[in-house]
């Protein structure tokens, strides 16, 4: 299954430590007049993307004439990029503790809001949804012009960030600092995965970067998140021969890293070497989907004669337990859920729109079989993947109870008016793949974005108008009626929001029971006066 060595050509391995591109400008919280939003773009191997300050929505393509070498170039020509140009905040990834309790769906009681939780899903209805700021933290300090620092992880007792080359803990009510746990450098990758009992896995550098020094991703921690400690530290071999990883998740009581030099796993409470590459090895694990199930992608073989598979894994002995062999042309793969099984790829380099997503996979995790294939334009639907090393890293896009959630892309609303934006949620049968004719609707001047199950239903971000409050809503998997749970408040006259430059699909979004967490995964320099004010943070909670 999973304990191999780097296989592949030297073109393969990505610059380290990872870099992610700038991004495109906020595009809400301003009195002015609406702008419509400049759509992402994919394929950066390194960190979660972020928005910038006043730069292209679109970063440059790299053109090649093999299409494979072409979009692992570009992914390397956008990491040059991003460390010449300073950038902003940004959203990595979107899988939290509460994951197995998210919420959707109508009141108990039928009405629009009242006490109780919302009916198939655990999250409370609050009587009065308006939200207020909790806490912020300012983004850190650094002369860098990107640092990275993803990972946030909430619990009942702690909400914690990670900064520059460490991981604070603050309490979620209102921001109190409880814990600070120090690194030699730089976190590397986070997953939003955390144990019943608060323990989750990490990727760092040991030391810091220079202008002469840049340490690969080579180190896993396993990280105590309600007590504040760092667990253990593995490696893979020392210094320039160490292992690098551009990836982690936690399943069960696992660890598991992923990267060009293949995977390894580690007991997440004594860091026993569980796996590892194993030397003569012609496969990789190249990354692995988390939660409830793990899920590995493995690759085989060499540049331009690779076959990657999907592979359901038992966390804790490695061995694979179902595999579903992807078709030829598809060298990269996505996890968007891993109970159940659904992955994105781009067949035959055929993705359109910026998603990385030519297809999701919907696939039966016991047998390996496939169940559906449900084909999609980036051109008309906003889900997106990171396939090339972040294999978790899917956004917009959320699968659950049979269904496959996909938000529309933006179009012009009511009247025709092309200052009126609006989107919709989609539902695709996960068994037949086709459409089940299910539509939330976002309404005038909104947009719809995914985040999450909530039992049968579906947690989601309202984008606003640009004089309006964001909110957050429960759509029933059923009905597909909209509850709103949270309703931030409105940008102040001649002011920005607080969370100007945290976009859903660029940020890390962490929602339960009325708290609604907003959080960047890299630090930047700051240049100019927009940048100044900049928030590593800002918690919402309602009233009730």
């Amino acid at each position: 299954m999973s304990d191999q060595p780097p296989s592949g050509p030297p073109q393969d391995q990505p610059p380290t430590p990872p870099v992610p591109p700038a991004g495109p400008q906020p595009t809400y919280g301003y009195p002015q007049a609406p702008p419509p939003q400049p759509q992402p773009g994919y394929g950066y191997p390194a960190a979660p993307r972020q928005p910038g300050y006043g730069y292209p929505a679109q970063p440059p393509t790299v053109v090649a004439s093999d299409g494979v070498r072409a979009r692992e170039n570009r992914a390397i020509a956008l990491i040059v990029l991003a460390a010449v140009v300073a950038i902003g905040l940004i959203i990595g990834s979107g899988v939290w503790y509460s994951r197995s309790s998210d919420g959707g769906g109508t009141t108990a009681g039928g009405g629009k809001n009242g006490t109780g939780t919302a009916a198939g899903g655990k999250e409370k209805v609050p009587d009065n949804p308006a939200a207020d700021v909790l806490f912020k933290v300012p983004q850190p300090k650094t002369e860098e012009n990107v640092v990275t620092t993803p990972g946030s992880w909430l619990s009942t007792r702690v909400f914690a960030k990670s900064g520059i080359a460490e991981i604070t803990g603050y309490d979620p009510a209102d921001g109190h600092k409880k814990w600070t746990l120090k690194l030699p450098g730089p976190v590397c990758a986070a997953t939003g995965h955390v144990t019943p009992d608060g323990r989750t896995g990490i990727v760092y550098q040991p030391s810091m970067p220079t202008k002469t020094s840049r340490p690969g991703c080579t180190q896993v921690a396993g990280v105590d998140v309600r007590a504040g400690t760092k667990l253990w530290t593995r490696s893979i071999g020392t210094g320039e021969f160490a292992s690098t990883f551009q990836n982690v998740t936690v399943a069960g009581k696992t660890v598991a890293v992923g990267g060009l030099d293949g995977g390894a796993a580690y007991d997440i409470g004594t860091g026993k070497v569980l796996w590892q590459p194993k030397p003569g090895d012609d496969c990789d694990d190249v990354g692995y989907g988390g939660g409830t199930k793990l899920v590995a992608v493995r690759k085989c073989g060499g540049y331009g004669n690779r076959t990657l598979s999907i592979q359901n894994v038992d966390p804790t002995s490695g061995k694979v337990i179902s595999e579903y062999k992807m078709g030829a042309g598809i060298e990269y793969a996505g996890i968007v859920s891993t109970d159940p099984l659904v992955v994105g790829a781009d067949a035959g380099h055929s993705a359109s729109g910026g998603s990385g997503v030519s297809d999701y996979f919907s696939i039966d995790g016991r047998t390996g079989r496939l169940l559906a294939r449900i084909p999609v334009s980036g051109d008309t639907y906003d889900g997106e993947c990171e396939t090339i090393t972040l294999v978790e890293e899917c956004k917009g896009v959320v699968a659950g109870q049979g269904k496959l959630y996909l938000a529309t892309k933006e179009h012009s609303g009511g009247g025709g008016s092309k200052l009126v934006h609006t989107n919709e949620v989609v539902a695709f049968d996960l068994a037949t793949g086709k459409q089940t004719g299910q539509r939330a609707e976002a309404g005038d001047g909104y947009t719809l974005f995914p985040l999450r199950m909530d039992g049968g239903n579906l947690i989601a971000y309202k984008e606003p108008p640009y004089d309006k409050g964001a909110q957050v809503v429960t759509i029933d998997g059923a009905s597909f009626k909209s509850t709103t749970l949270m309703e931030l408040p409105p940008p102040e006259q001649g002011g920005r929001s607080p969370q100007s430059g945290l976009l859903p699909a660029y940020s890390e979004y962490r929602y339960s029971q009325g708290r609604l967490f907003m959080a960047a995964p890299n630090a930047a320099k700051p240049i100019g006066s927009f940048d100044k004010d900049k928030n590593s943070v800002v918690a919402f909670g309602t009233r009730d």
